[in-house]
């Protein structure tokens, strides 16, 4: 293994050293990934609460949700683009400062349509996922950088389960100096609101947009280059996109419905199904990063075939895990599930990028957006079923299951060949971490 000097991507990953811009970088863009997921998600474990301080039915409660993830898909592919402009340092930033606006304000909503604005406007800080995706691409070696992107991406979804579990808490703490639950839910999100404010600075301070510079630093401008928008007609574009649908796009809704399914059909309080919610999220510590790994190994020997075969394996258990966590008859039938199809889930998130900087390596922010939109459209739409009057949230659960479980049949059908741009580099070795 050659060692590359500091100006050069990474071929290996040194989680614990902070050493290199590489590594500050990929810590950095994780821990704002996390944020951003607490601020976008930090209500979701208050809805129980909010949907009585509100009066909110469950037609409005289903338009919250839709609204929470919609906002977002427009978000990333506007993003996506701005990271190839600007710089994904720069686009961070930016998304940090005014994203962090609607966060501290929404304790101001006062009714339903009011609070439904604001959920809206938060949705745009979800496109703090392609920054991260592509500032990782841009510090890692072609033969890491699933796993790299992965462990950025997992580590940063942590934020859904660090969030189901910590608000509640907050909340809790609250109401524990005397304000009502009226004001302790409104006043919960200056927490996530702060934290957005503090890694906006170290994010400016301590990244660089390349390990050898900044873009305008090595001659990279905003005018630079042109959008290649014909890397949209290649078909494993729409592939990846219907795929991150079907695994990020459950993963963001079970994170909207979970605490009120486990309150509605087991009877939880609100902080016990806030804990249980938040398991889900924390396989995120380990099982994205896996899907990654995985993906670098299988792609080192069977190339980007071998990828995406991996990705339509797991995709399909997601979706067998999904309809029996539907039909769980019990508590504890249902956390095995709930924890069956999280693992598959959050592998074929992962393994998803470790195929998604190598479809075309000269528009990664514009590939990384629209997969990322992808996983958006995906949760706004299953969105739809659990705002049905006339559908139960066992049902959603089970129409999504069988749903991934087609999807799965079309990314097996779809030749997921290596790209003429990156045949030579995508000849990767074993993952290496030191």
């Amino acid at each position: 293994m050659t060692t590359p000097t500091n100006n050069q991507p990474l071929d290996s990953i040194k989680l614990f050293s902070l050493g290199s811009i590489q590594m500050r970088t990929f810590h950095i863009t994780w821990l704002m990934f996390f944020v951003c997921f607490f601020g976008w998600f930090g209500l979701a474990p208050l809805m129980p609460t909010i949907r009585v301080d509100l009066g909110l039915t469950k037609a409005q409660v289903g338009n919250i949700i839709i609204a929470s993830v919609s906002s977002t898909i427009v978000a990333r592919l506007i993003i996506g683009r701005l990271c190839d402009k600007w710089g994904p340092r720069k686009a961070a930033v930016r998304l940090l400062i005014v994203g962090s606006i609607p966060v501290f304000l929404v304790g101001l909503a006062k009714d339903y349509t009011t609070f439904l604005l604001f959920r809206l406007a938060i949705g745009v800080i979800g496109a703090s996922f392609v920054i991260t995706q592509f500032h990782t691409s841009m510090m890692f070696a072609p033969r890491i950088k699933g796993t790299a992107n992965a462990i950025t991406g997992g580590w940063g979804n942590l934020g859904g389960g660090v969030t189901n579990m910590v608000m509640p808490l907050i909340f809790a703490a609250i109401v524990g100096f005397g304000y009502t639950k009226h004001e302790a839910w409104r006043y919960a999100m200056i927490v996530p609101g702060l934290m957005m404010l503090i890694i906006a600075f170290l994010y400016y301070r301590y990244t660089k947009d390349t390990p050898a510079g900044n873009f305008e630093d090595i001659g990279r401008t905003v005018s630079a280059g042109k959008t290649d928008w014909s890397a949209l007609a290649d078909w494993r574009v729409w592939a990846l996109t219907l795929a991150y649908g079907c695994c990020f796009g459950m993963e963001i809704t079970f994170d909207n419905v979970a605490s009120l399914h486990f309150v509605d059909s087991f009877k939880l309080s609100q902080s016990s199904a806030g804990f249980w919610a938040g398991i889900f999220g924390f396989m995120n510590l380990f099982a994205r990063a896996l899907g990654g790994i995985v993906s670098d190994k299988i792609g080192a020997r069977w190339g980007l075939r071998g990828k995406g075969l991996l990705l339509s394996g797991m995709l399909l258990l997601e979706g067998i895990g999904l309809m029996a966590f539907a039909s769980a008859g019990t508590f504890a039938l249902a956390i095995i599930f709930m924890l069956s199809f999280a693992l598959f889930l959050k592998m074929a998130n992962g393994a998803t990028y470790g195929i998604v900087p190598f479809i075309n390596e000269k528009n990664i922010g514009l590939i990384s957006g629209v997969v990322g939109a992808g996983g958006n459209l995906g949760g706004m739409l299953f969105g739809f079923l659990f705002k049905s009057e006339s559908i139960s949230y066992v049902q959603a659960f089970t129409y999504i299951g069988i749903s991934v479980v087609i999807i799965s049949l079309v990314i097996l059908a779809t030749r997921m060949r290596k790209s003429p741009v990156t045949t030579g580099e995508i000849a990767m070795t074993e993952t290496a971490f030191s």
